[in-house]
């Protein structure tokens, strides 16, 4: 008991230390951060009640810009903190935003082929 109130105290300090040493800039990053963090979590929320809904496993359009967005906001935060291990860790924003452009071509092909079914039929 006494390791795990050491441990707590220590921990108190570390963080009441790291809190009054934040500049107002640092705050602000400090917010970006985080919801950045949240909407990547929210991510899995959103994909687990789509899921749900559909009584199968699916990934909606809005996981992705949620785990694109979410994942910039982290590593602009990241780049702010110069920390390499979350700079690395967003990697996935490639990805993400990769599906994005799949999704929106998708988009722009079953437009395309709407419209050309729908345009009256010109003959020669």
């Amino acid at each position: 008991m006494i390791l795990i109130t050491s441990f707590l105290a220590g921990f108190a300090a570390k963080l009441g230390a790291w809190w009054n040493a934040m500049t107002p800039v640092d705050l602000v990053w400090l917010g970006v951060g985080m919801l950045g963090q949240l909407m990547f979590t929210a991510r899995w929320f959103i994909q687990w009640i789509a899921s749900e809904k559909a009584k199968r496993s699916i990934v909606p359009e809005t996981f992705w810009y949620f785990s694109f967005v979410g994942g910039l906001m982290v590593l602009a935060y990241g780049v702010y903190k110069a920390d390499p291990v979350i700079i690395l860790g967003q990697f996935g924003v490639f990805i993400y935003g990769r599906n994005l452009y799949f999704l929106l071509q998708q988009k722009r092909q079953a437009a395309k082929d709407g419209s050309a079914s729908t345009a009256p039929h010109r003959s020669g």
